[in-house]
Order: C-alpha cells, then structure tokens, then sequence
C-alpha cells in the first residue's frame, strides 16, 4: 500500500497472468518443436497498438529473436508476441534471421497485426534451427485459438526445463478506475543478472509513454531479473517487454507514477523469485541482504559474489553452516570490506560478529538451513548501502539436469 496523493492505494495480487488487464488475448499450444510433445508456441496479441519497452541479454552472441525484436521495437510500439520454445534459434547465421522475421510475419498475418510490431522470441537449445513448417502451422493454428483465458496456456508454452509456469498479476485503482498489470515468465538455469535464460512477458492496461515505460521497466529490473541467479550463467536469448495498451482508460502521470512503478515492482520481483524457486533441481530459496555497505552498488556486488558462489550453494543444499564460505565471496565480491567489521546472520542467528565468531546455537542454525526458505544477512557495517537479492542451492539434479539437456 501505498500514498497516492491524500489517498490510500491497494496493491492487491489478483488471480492470472498475461491477459489480466483489459484488451489481452493469448494462446499456447504444441506444435512438434518439442520431442515431448509438450506446448512449445505461444502468442499474445493486444486489440490495439501499445506503448512497449524491453531490455535484453547482454550477451554478445545474441539469438536471432534478440536482434530482430530490438529493431521491432526501436520505435517504442508492439502489438503482439510470438514464442517458441525447445529451439533457442541461437548461433544459426543469416537463416536464423530469416526464421525470426517470418516468425514475426506469420503471427502478424495471422492475428491481423504489422508484423513490425510483433516482438519475437526462442528459447532451448543452442545452434539448432528451427523446424518452420511446423512453427507456422504452429503460430497459425495459435492465432485462431486466441483467448482473454488463454494466459495460462502460452505461460506452460514457453517453458524448456521449468517444472512449472509463472504468472503473476495486480491490480489497483487511480482516480476510482482498475488498472492491471499482468505477466509471464520462464527460466530454471543460466540464470544471472543482466538478463540470462530467461523471458518475461509483462501487459498492462494502462496507457504510458513509451520512453517513460522503457525507464519504469529498466527500474524493476534492477530490482527484479537482474537481482536474481542461479548458476551465473548469461544466456543468448532472453529478453524482458512490457506492453501497455492504455484499455484501462487510464493516463500514468506524475501523481500516478508512484503507484504504477510499486506495482510493476511487485510484478517483476515476484516472477523473479518464482524463477528462482524452480531453479534447476533446488531445493532451497535463498534471500541473501546485505546492509552497512559503501553504497548500494557496493552492496549488491558483495551480495551477487555470495548468490554465485558454487561452495555456498552446495554448502546450502547439504545444509552446512559453513559460514567461512560466505565471508570469502564477501572478500573476493570487490567490495570495500572490512573483515573486522563483518556480521553474518542465518536467520536471526548471528554467526558472525564484528569479524569474530559468535556464540550462537547450533540447533537454531540447523532449523534455519533445514528450511526450505533461508534468508542470509551480512552487515559490512561501513556505510549505508543496501541491496537484496535472491539465488538456490545447487542439487545433484542440477549437475543431471545439465549433463544431459542436450539429449
């Protein structure tokens, strides 16, 4: 909740995903991309044109679909989403491409769309091309199926290895009028900040400017997508859009901004976090904070070098307080540190104060890493900087999960 004016606004998580807001329709399917037979083409169209905003992987060995949607939406509109999942149409030349522009071609022929106005994008396995005969028949078999209930669908579509799909959805009021933003996401490894394998899909029926949506989005990001790992891993394809069709028939202004921006957060950090839930083979969710740092920045790259660190992920999944594992991301992180000064809590247990070992219980410590959540707090105790962010333990099924994705 928060002050909009002299008036208390809601928040409030509303049941649903992509088509949540006004004037959102999709559809997911199976197609044949897949050998598990599983939905593997997903479209979401929007009745009239949007404002969108979109920020990509950073990986310099960018998919096809990346290069191709960063031109769709150079103009700062979009009016439709074309996903395949199985094939990541990564690392396949100049018909890798040409398989991404007919993608965006064929769903806009098929859903009565500009097909530069359609953002296209894969994900799977790397330097496979794409089966298009049946990725067309795919996107127009999906185009004649497309629903206000049929979210759900294209959120299972575009999943490789999750073992469940993302949604998440709020809505609000601004001057007694509902506005929603929904969305969809997909991810399970190769996740790490700066985008990684991941794709999320965000809709609102809002109306805002695209160069004010690109700064909102970016902002969430940060504090969302890009506060999030798995393994460290940066992939080729993925991306994060937002579309806002205005159907709501309300303006994002200055007064308003606040509440959309708290609520775009709630949407992104929570699909996030489900990303990380299902992280490939977890079995822990793990909240790391770190506070007293130089600076924010500071704070998040101590946080990041413990999120990434394979000892203390493995640490976690064999539940062993070896708290020496963290302290040695702090000091490898390239933060300003003092040891002297460092405390380490799991939980509310302190292990660590001022850089000496604490007296603390041991079966507290075992409650906390017996949980399925786990929240790790590390006060460097030299500033007022602050981040969170969030990671999993690393399983053996992870290392399975990955020797055989390929195959």
């Amino acid at each position: 909740m928060i002050i909009n004016g002299t008036n208390k606004v809601n928040i409030k998580q509303i049941n649903g995903g992509i088509t949540s807001p006004k004037g959102f329709r999709a559809a997911g399917l199976a197609c044949g991309i897949k050998a598990s037979g599983r939905k593997d083409i997903a479209l979401v169209v929007s009745d009239k044109i949007c404002s969108a905003a979109a920020v990509f992987t950073t990986n310099k060995v960018a998919a096809a679909p990346v290069r191709i949607s960063k031109k769709h939406l150079a103009d700062g509109k979009a009016q439709a989403i074309i996903v395949n999942s199985g094939v990541a149409n990564a690392y396949t030349g100049k018909q890798g491409d040409l398989d991404a522009v007919r993608m965006a071609q064929v769903a806009g022929e098929a859903a009565g769309v500009d097909s530069h106005d359609t953002v296209v994008a894969s994900t799977g396995v790397i330097g496979a091309p794409l089966p298009m005969q049946n990725v067309e028949a795919g996107i127009k078999e999906a185009a004649g199926k497309l629903s206000e209930n049929g979210g759900f669908e294209a959120a299972e579509a575009i999943m490789t290895t999750d073992t469940f799909s993302k949604e998440y959805a709020v809505s609000f009021e601004i001057d007694g009028k509902k506005v929603v933003i929904g969305g969809m996401a997909k991810g399970s490894g190769m996740i790490a900040p700066n985008m990684a394998t991941m794709l999320a899909f965000i809709a609102t029926d809002a109306a805002v400017y695209p160069e004010t949506l690109g700064v909102f989005l970016k902002s969430s990001i940060d504090k969302s997508f890009n506060s999030i790992t798995v393994d460290g891993d940066t992939s080729t394809n993925d991306m994060a859009v937002i579309m806002a069709n205005g159907e709501s028939g309300v303006e994002i202004t200055a007064e308003s901004t606040a509440v959309f921006k708290e609520a775009l957060d709630q949407v992104c950090i929570e699909l996030a976090k489900l990303i990380v839930r299902d992280g490939e083979g977890a079995t822990k969710f793990v909240e790391i904070d770190v506070t007293g740092a130089v600076s924010d920045g500071d704070a998040k790259k101590a946080a990041m070098s413990v999120a990434n660190s394979n000892l203390v992920k493995t640490a976690f999944f064999g539940e062993d307080a070896n708290w020496g594992r963290i302290v040695a991301a702090v000091g490898y992180s390239g933060s300003e540190v003092n040891p002297d000064k460092i405390d380490v809590f799991y939980g509310d247990e302190k292990l660590i104060d001022s850089g000496s070992i604490a007296a603390y219980n041991p079966d507290r410590v075992d409650d906390v890493l017996r949980a399925k959540d786990i929240k790790v707090t590390i006060n460097l105790n030299i500033g007022n900087g602050s981040a969170r962010v969030w990671t999993c333990d690393f399983s053996y099924d992870y290392v399975k999960i990955n020797a055989e994705y390929h195959t």
